[in-house]
């Protein structure tokens, strides 16, 4: 499976001629879902959530499908009937030759007084990669590769740490980076590649690994 990092909190998957794309919200490239089969959105923030691409996206491409909770779904169903599917906890599906399982409820805590919203993380083929959204959920079942929110208004980086050690996947890539400026990247690539007990890395965005 190849994983492309693009802007942000937004990934490609490519495996056998088809692509899957999760998080193409407005901190993302323009043209982040273009070409997608399978697009996943993790909630309703407009760094996760773009109405505008993702109704480009479906336009442009009639096979393209979307997974994603409540909230989003309710915004997009209707122009497209058939193709947005409703998720939630606990649930499984197969979209375009990648299983996929969902994981998690709500978004962290930004602070007391400002009402959680509902969350999913979606498990990629049984644990080749996990992309939890905006949350520290901890899906229970071995993982190979974690995309990793490391600065958000939500976050700290001990919280980023004892993440990686609870999760324990086989190696964690950066997402959720957009407010990480480059003179503060060491400072986080040091202290979790020592700290998390993973292999922890960092892809640009366009860049590609195999996982």
């Amino acid at each position: 499976m190849r994983l492309t990092k693009k802007s942000h909190a937004c990934v490609r998957l490519e495996k056998d001629g088809q692509t899957l794309v999760i998080d193409p919200g407005g901190f993302s490239e323009q043209d982040a879902a273009s070409g997608a089969d399978v697009i996943l959105v993790t909630h309703e923030h407009a760094d996760h959530f773009d109405e505008g691409r993702l109704r480009a996206a479906l336009e442009s491409r009639p096979g393209t499908e979307i997974w994603t909770l409540k909230s989003v779904a309710e915004q997009i169903a209707a122009a497209f009937p058939g193709r947005v599917h409703t998720v939630g906890h606990g649930d499984t599906f197969t979209a375009a030759g990648f299983d996929v399982q969902v994981h998690g409820e709500l978004h962290a805590v930004i602070h007391p007084d400002i009402p959680r919203i509902t969350n999913v993380g979606y498990l990629v083929d049984g644990g080749r990669v996990f992309h939890p959204g905006d949350a520290l959920t901890v899906p229970g079942v071995p993982v190979e590769t974690l995309m990793l929110p490391v600065m958000a208004p939500w976050n700290k980086i001990s919280e980023v740490i004892d993440y990686v050690r609870e999760v324990g996947p086989r190696r964690a890539y950066d997402i959720h980076d957009a407010l990480l400026t480059d003179l503060a990247r060491p400072i986080y690539d040091r202290q979790i590649g020592a700290l998390g007990g993973a292999e922890h890395l960092r892809l640009t965005p366009g860049a590609s690994a195999e996982v």
